[in-house]
């Protein structure tokens, strides 16, 4: 039922602008699915799905590209640089080995996510300007996500 579940999901997310979980649980309703918030919200995170600009401004869920999607090159350059990472509101500042903060940011931004506006890197440090608080989050979790599974 799982399998079949996930499978209307990716299906629903790519013929419709899909832009709240209370929105995909009642298509998935729709289509025949008993589902509550909890169980839509634990597919979003199994599925790895995320939320981008659609044509009409709105964020809608997409399916995310896994890591291992971007350039290899991109990914080893931001694990063999990164060093940690906070926040401050919207800022994301991350710390890198020495020298290495311009080569990160070069990466980040070859990456593309929606959530970033923009890099500025010094010498050890980036600070990157992100959309949101709520964004930053994401940003967050994309990038340790990003590091740890390339130490694993």
């Amino acid at each position: 039922m799982k399998l079949k579940r996930h499978s209307k999901i990716v299906e629903l997310i790519g013929k419709h602008d899909i832009e709240t979980q209370e929105e995909l649980a009642d298509r998935l309703q729709e289509a025949g699915f008993r589902v509550t918030q909890a169980t839509v919200s634990r597919d979003i995170r199994e599925l790895k799905l995320t939320k981008v600009q659609g044509e009409n401004g709105r964020q809608r869920y997409v399916v995310m590209q896994h890591p291992s999607s971007f350039s290899d090159k991109y990914i080893r350059i931001l694990r063999d640089g990164y060093l940690s990472m906070d926040m401050a509101q919207n800022i994301l500042v991350i710390k890198t080995v020495s020298g290495m903060a311009m080569a990160v940011a070069a990466a980040l931004d070859a990456m593309h996510f929606y959530e970033i506006v923009g890099c500025i890197a010094g010498d050890d440090t980036i600070m990157c300007a992100v959309r949101s608080v709520d964004d930053t989050i994401v940003v967050m979790d994309k990038i340790r996500k990003m590091v740890t599974e390339q130490k694993q």
